[in-house]
């Protein structure tokens, strides 16, 4: 055999470009077989999920030197396969950020590939990207990954971004400061990931939610909506295994629970509360528990956080609707209190690194905390990772600790100071050697795992479902697109596919707007007419045999016009009785919740919703995510006062055109810290402006931001109010109507929007 080096691969956050990417190289040894897949660490904690490697070495070594460095910048976690290191980062600063993903030659730290994307239209500030990792997928070696601000992508091993999706634009993703996004999942055919969103119809409110696609295709293939309205964004990074005769998963939400979803169809099972905010940390699986830490309030104590093991319910009745564990199923719990960071489970003991500093040492069948060992004064998102009888701990300070647990306590055996922060979590790979051999079904010390290990093989029962495939269906007129019809057992294992069905437009009867998709649906192919107008809707159907829904919209072709008179006011406004308001149109992105028709003076015009203030600032797409080169225009106002007024606005191609109220500006920006220009502009409150903005985009790729505003009826000047250039601009990007109400005091209204080709 011959002799191999281990590779232990850093991500350290610097403020400048220094030497974030490390790999740490140990004496070289001879390993012995691993126990799974040595050199492989396909997703963020490891082949079992819970930051534990299989691989053992003999003859451990420990070297101050790095065996090569990789500069970038960056806060999340590698990954690798056949002799690939695929890590997030970004690059340049001001206006020039950028998003990459790079492979990297695990070897030698050489640059194969990298590919970079730019924000929009996110609220991440200080330069919080790449929190989070890649996922591999085992069977074809294609990367999933999704940017900051929600771009989900897939790309191969070489480099070829195969698919993506737009979440903000196409699912309503919201982003939040803290930039945290997370790691996908990849689930035999699915890739999984977690975010919030608020889409339409029924997905329309603000949730926690998981999407499930096509890994091949991109199509999408499930939703799940499995808790409450969130307190807080969550990047918990499911965990995988089987039970109850399919595979589920575990994961923390924003809404504090930790939740047991069917990763074959999205269902929700069970959830358990334990938090007054989001729960981060991603769960580990022990036996019939399930064990968490979070950082937040507890919901039954005044202390925040806590560390517990869950008693998972011993069968489910796969179709029932989702249980709610009572507190009784808590079987401990202890003060360990980590935000964001997760455990690592080795036989019966759980290491966990508190948001303190501390290195904890617990018991995973009592709950007791066997020793703490202080290793700093705190810690943010770094997870330890366990390696044959070794720890790898890394701290916020720059600290890393490599440390030999026994139940007597912890031995450190090696402490590094590293330059920079360190908030991304160790990979271990074999990475000289690259070593394949078949995955293992068990891990270290909890031979009953299955983990992320490949599902063993389950018998399937009779097709009881009809499920299509895309899920949720998005068109232009004149576009048509074709679905597959897969035949699903009450555990949602694919058992056939039917080559056609019949399927007729659907009306939910508790759905809040009633109405149709503008399309026609035969055979297996859905579509919209040249003359579709803008349009959503629901679609039931049957094979013969077995019956499904799915979901579709159309979004109108340019030009576009809405005035908003067509809309009949029927609902009451619980804010002022006696007046009503009609719903905005169904197919906006996540506008039902934060937009109302009203009258106002006679007119109708869209207002901004005042009752929830999660929902204070919103942004809403109206269109196609595919579109370019049109300019935009509506009449805005803000209500207020002299002290207080909001800002109202449109979205072109994923730049922002505002007028804010109480700073008197006309502004152009993206995400606010990566681009922001703007001019003075007087803003009245409760007069009415007309804005008007465009998009172009040069052939070296800069684009050129035009806006100007004036007062409702005089003439249209001129010249452009503003003029802002943007070099490796957006090149395409779905036109909205954004809103803020600081604290949902005071309303902005919008009316006669039109969207037009550039000229």
């Amino acid at each position: 055999m011959p002799k191999l080096g281990l590779s232990l691969l850093l991500s350290v956050f610097c403020a400048s470009a220094l030497t974030p990417l490390v790999s740490l190289a140990a004496e070289p040894t001879e390993p012995v077989e691993p126990v799974g897949e040595g050199g492989q660490w396909f997703a963020w904690r490891g082949p079992n999920g819970d930051g534990v490697s299989p691989e053992k070495y003999t003859g451990w070594g420990f070297d101050e030197k790095p065996a090569w460095t990789f500069d970038m910048m960056g806060r999340g976690t590698p990954v690798v396969a056949d002799g690939k290191v695929f890590v997030l980062g970004y690059r340049g600063e001001g206006t020039d950020v950028e998003e990459t993903i790079s492979c990297l030659d695990a070897e030698s730290g050489q640059l194969i590939w990298v590919h970079a994307f730019r924000d929009y239209i996110s609220d991440t500030i200080y330069d919080r990207y790449s929190i989070g990792a890649p996922a591999i997928d085992p069977e074809t070696k294609n990367v999933y990954f999704q940017t900051t601000n929600g771009r989900f992508v897939a790309i191969s091993a070489a480099g070829k971004i195969l698919w993506e999706h737009s979440m903000m634009e196409r699912f309503g993703r919201l982003t939040f400061p803290n930039g945290r996004t997370g790691a996908p999942i990849v689930e035999g055919d699915l890739v999984i990931m977690h975010c919030i969103t608020s889409y339409w119809g029924k997905q329309g409110p603000a949730r926690d939610r998981f999407y499930a696609f096509d890994k091949r295709s991109g199509a999408i293939v499930w939703v799940s909506q499995p808790g409450t309205a969130p307190k807080d964004s969550s990047f918990s990074t499911p965990v995988v295994e089987s039970r109850y005769g399919t595979r589920v998963f575990y994961a923390g939400t924003g809404d504090g629970n930790l939740v047991c979803i069917n990763a074959k169809n999205g269902k929700p099972l069970w959830r358990f509360h334990m938090s007054y905010g989001g729960v981060n940390s991603s769960p580990i699986i022990f036996g019939d528990t399930i064990i968490c830490p979070h950082g937040r309030e507890n919901i039954d104590t005044t202390e925040e956080g806590r560390m517990i093991a869950v008693k998972m319910p011993a069968s489910i009745d796969l179709a029932a609707e989702q249980a709610v564990l009572p507190p009784s199923a808590e079987v401990w719990r202890n003060p360990t209190s980590a935000f964001t960071s997760s455990p690592t489970l080795v036989g019966n003991r759980v290491y966990q690194v508190s948001k303190v500093g501390e290195l904890n040492c617990i018991d995973a069948v009592t709950g007791e905390v066997l020793w703490r060992e202080k290793l700093g004064n705190n810690n943010l998102h770094a997870s330890p990772l366990y390696c044959d009888g070794k720890l790898f701990v890394p701290l916020f300070s720059g600290k890393f600790y490599i440390i030999e647990p026994s139940d007597a306590g912890a031995k450190i055996l090696h402490t590094l100071e590293l330059e920079g922060n360190l908030i991304g979590s160790p990979t271990i790979s074999d990475a000289a050697a690259s070593i394949c051999t078949p995955p293992s079904s068990s891990t270290v010390g909890n031979s009953s795992r299955q983990g992320f290990a490949p599902a063993p093989p389950v018998k399937l029962g009779a097709p009881v479902e009809l499920r299509a495939i895309p899920t949720d269906v998005l068109l232009q007129p004149g576009e048509q697109q074709t679905l597959t019809f897969q035949q699903l057992d009450a555990a949602g294992n694919v058992v056939g596919v039917s080559a056609t069905a019949e399927f007729a437009k659907f009306v939910p009867p508790t759905a809040k707007v009633k109405t149709e998709m503008d399309a026609t649906f035969s055979g297996d192919t859905i579509s919209a007419a040249v003359e579709a107008k803008t349009s959503a809707g629901a679609w039931k159907g049957s094979d013969g045999t077995l019956e499904g829904i799915f979901r579709g919209r159309v979004l109108g072709k340019l030009p576009f016009v809405e005035n908003f008179e067509g809309y009949a006011l029927t609902n009451d406004r619980a804010d002022t009785p006696g007046e009503k308001f009609a719903y905005p149109p169904l197919p906006w992105i996540g506008a039902r919740l934060k937009w109302e028709i009203h009258d106002l003076d006679g007119d109708k015009v869209m207002a901004k919703t005042l009752d929830r203030v999660l929902f204070q600032r919103s942004t809403v797409f109206i269109g196609h995510p595919d579109l370019k080169g049109y300019t935009m225009q509506a009449d805005i106002m803000t209500d207020g006062n002299r002290r207080i007024k909001s800002d109202v606005g449109l979205i072109n191609q994923r730049y922002q055109i505002v007028l804010k109220g109480n700073q008197n500006l006309l502004e152009v920006s993206s995400n606010q810290e990566r681009l922001k220009e703007s001019v003075k502009f007087p803003v009245k409150y409760k007069t009415w402006y007309t804005l008007k903005c465009r998009v172009d985009l040069d052939a070296d790729g800069t684009a050129t931001i035009r806006a100007k505003a004036w007062a409702k009826g005089d003439p249209e000047p001129a010249a452009w109010t503003l003029e802002v250039a943007h070099e490796k601009g957006h090149n395409k990007g779905a036109p909205g109507i954004y809103g803020l109400s600081p604290q949902s005091q005071k309303r902005v209204y919008l009316d006669n929007i039109t969207i037009t080709p550039n000229e």
